[in-house]
């Protein structure tokens, strides 16, 4: 299983308008954007519709003393689709006690084959998996500190010692800067141990998530700023969830149940923005299969209105009127609700606020001890996406059931048609839920283009492996549908774009390790607004959604005025309508990266402008016909923080004029030697100072520099 990939960069355009609705620009351009994570790749084992056609469900039979019930037969169960009912095609009993052997086994169910082990193979794959209880330990190094690596593989190395039967095979996986198979499937406990006591304290490379941006309620560190990392967030949470799905796909041809025991320390969940690839990681491991049992490693938190004894005393007023307690409880309970949800939804269950952490491995032990295996194929052969609901019965009674209450359907698109294909992308855009199919991250920055006036541009991405193309005429050929929409508070539509994006190249294989990214731009006054996008492929009919909130703020009353920060990589010549583009200068504009992820052989852009600086004595740099002309001093730069240590700091900018006149601007564009910087995330501190009118400000963003 591939679990990263290279990433590299060449471009793509598109241009396209919509005077109606101020759309000023749209363009295609495939950008770097490495996840760490990619999907799947196809193989011979694995079609969608074997995985679809027939379901499976889990059914755990308990008398009134809690006890399995061990003696019940096909006929004594009745299974409802929809209160319809259907026919049990497959039936087996799952019975993990009564694996006594224990000879060690491996199985690698995760892993590619080698070539030198395909005898080896070749016997597994007559052995079934039948009364096996398969685990998967998956270590979310992302999100946790050194000292909870540590309580995650203590709590596992105490499992394999002491917990661990016969029936377990145990696979050990890890997310941190990529998804890496440390151990697939086996119960040879020396290789378990091995594969946990690689997880050293330096493995942890947690990133402190939930900022603001707002210095009320945050350690006194001697900074005047904290860095708002909510996109970086976003994307971090997505990463994760993309991970649980690509386990979940590549673990889908095993019948059996799967337990995937999920150790971190939370997963903040950014509004609704990261819901898409929840449902999508929920369906994912419903249809391979597979509980997730979400264990929270921080165990049983102290909340005190100080903050922590080992933390700076925080500012502000909160410690004292009790909204640093509340909001310690607020963002504990946001990052616990994720792994409740996974957990609820697949079948698992959630192990949070408690510090005896094998309690995780007893209830999986207990769910897969003994359970009935039902597989059958739905009644209703229409493929419409809807979930549809399973109920189970059984003809004795005083007994409790549980089992998986319901699947989504599988949805064809090509029999649709091209009303039906709209009002799918109508409906979509419409839908309160997101859809997961085809993974889709979005960006939006502003830049003030007169007195209260703001082009936003906005960047869509879609990954290239996600896009599957068609050969014809010596090309492969791809088109991707694009519907966005901005509504204000009132939720009503204040800008709109529909387009469709055409894809023409010699080989596919160019895109298959990109991503195609998507630009356009509205116009809009200061408010509040509610992005969303739908982007759909036209082969398969995939669809994907991103939705955020939009804050353009009115500069009228902020000292130093200044626009948004757009971090880029690639520069691209400039296409036609780009005139009122502000990322446009001098023929070329700028591609914002969504992710703020870069390679060490990159260029790395900071682009942002100041507006209505100070005015100081007559400016003698002015042309000669001009030197009556006011002048301006404006210093910038750009520091990268590591912690709390600087590892690189760019060379003072001054700047004496405006070089964007018409729209009393100033406009930066910085050019910074990623050779400078060693692989690693970064807090970025742009530092604007405005020396006339002795006003500063010292923005931060977060970004990650790969090898």
């Amino acid at each position: 299983m591939r679990m990263a990939t290279n990433c590299g960069h060449r471009f793509f355009q598109k241009t396209g308008e919509d005077a109606r609705r101020s759309i000023l620009a749209s363009l295609l351009v495939v950008v770097m954007l490495c996840t760490g994570v990619t999907s799947q790749e196809s193989s011979s084992e694995y079609t969608f519709r074997s995985k679809t056609e027939l379901v499976l469900v889990n059914v755990t039979v308990r008398d009134k003393n809690g006890n399995t019930v061990r003696d019940l037969r096909r006929e004594d169960f009745t299974l409802l689709e929809d209160n319809r009912p259907q026919q049990v095609l497959s039936f087996d009993l799952e019975n993990t006690d009564a694996v006594l052997s224990t000879a060690a086994t491996e199985a690698p169910l995760l892993r590619p084959v080698q070539p030198q082990t395909t005898d080896a193979t070749a016997t597994l794959a007559t052995r079934p998996l039948k009364d096996r209880r398969l685990i998967i330990l998956f270590f979310d190094l992302s999100s946790m500190q050194p000292g909870e690596v540590d309580q995650a593989t203590t709590a596992a190395q105490n499992y394999v010692d002491k917990q661990m039967v016969a029936a377990d095979l145990v696979a050990v996986v890890s997310l941190g800067s990529t998804l890496s198979v440390n151990q697939d499937f086996t119960s040879d406990r020396a290789l378990l141990k091995k594969a946990l006591q690689a997880f050293n304290l330096g493995s942890g490379a947690g990133f402190e998530e939930g900022s603001t941006g707002t210095t009320e309620g945050t350690s006194e560190t001697g900074g005047s700023f904290t860095v708002d990392d909510t996109e970086y967030n976003i994307f971090n949470t997505d990463r994760r969830l993309q991970a649980l799905r690509s386990i979940a796909d590549k673990l889908g041809t095993i019948n059996e149940k799967k337990s995937l025991i999920y150790f971190s320390s939370g997963m903040d969940r950014t509004g609704i923005e990261n819901q898409s690839q929840l449902r999508s990681a929920t369906n994912a491991a419903v249809r391979a299969n597979m509980a997730i049992y979400t264990m929270d490693i921080r165990g049983l938190q102290a909340l005190v209105p100080g903050g922590e004894a080992q933390n700076a005393s925080l500012r502000g007023t909160s410690p004292y009127s009790g909204k640093s307690v509340a909001g310690q409880f607020d963002s504990n309970a946001t990052t616990q609700e994720t792994l409740v949800t996974l957990a609820g939804d697949t079948g698992g269950r959630a192990f949070l606020d408690s510090n005896d952490f094998g309690r995780v491995f007893t209830g999986v032990q207990q769910d897969t001890s003994l359970y009935y295996l039902l597989g059958y194929h739905s009644t209703n052969s229409a493929r419409d996406g809807r979930f549809r609901r399973i109920t189970v019965r059984v003809n004795r009674p005083g007994v409790k059931i549980d089992f998986r209450r319901g699947y989504y359907a599988p949805a064809d698109f090509q029999h649709s048609t091209r009303d039906d294909r709209e009002r799918q992308l109508d409906e979509e855009l419409a839908s309160d839920l997101p859809t997961t199919d085809l993974p889709v991250y979005l960006s939006a920055a502003y830049f003030r283009i007169a007195d209260r006036k703001f082009y936003v541009p906005v960047s869509v991405v879609v990954p290239g492996s996600q896009i599957p193309f068609t050969h014809n005429n010596d090309q492969d050929r791809a088109t991707l549908d694009v519907l966005g929409i901005v509504t204000d508070p009132e939720k009503r539509p204040v800008g709109q774009i529909r387009d469709t994006v055409k894809l023409a190249l010699n080989t596919s294989q160019l895109v298959e390790r990109k991503n195609v990214q998507y630009n356009s731009g509205f116009v809009l006054p200061p408010g509040t607004y509610h992005l969303k996008f739908v982007v759909r492929e036209n082969q398969s009919g995939r669809l994907g959604s991103f939705e955020t909130d939009l804050t353009v703020p009115d500069l009228k009353s902020v000292p130093v005025k200044m626009s948004s920060i757009v971090l880029a990589n690639q520069l691209q010549p400039a296409g036609k309508h780009k005139s009122d583009n502000p990322l446009v200068r001098d023929g070329s504009e700028v591609i914002p990266s969504v992710t703020h992820v870069f390679s060490a052989g990159q260029h790395l852009y900071f682009y942002y402008e100041v507006y209505d600086p100070a005015h100081g004595a007559t400016n003698t740099n002015a042309p000669a016909n001009d030197r009556s002309s006011p002048a301006i001093r404006l210093l910038t730069n750009v520091a990268f923080f590591r912690g709390n240590t600087k590892a690189y700091e760019t060379p003072l900018v001054e700047s004496e004029q405006l070089n964007a006149p018409d729209r009393k601007a100033a406009v930066f564009q910085l050019d910074v030697p990623l050779t400078q910087l060693k692989p690693g995330f970064y807090t970025c501190q742009v530092n604007v100072i405005d020396d006339a009118a002795g006003q500063f400000r010292f923005p931060r963003v977060a970004l990650l520099v790969r090898q």
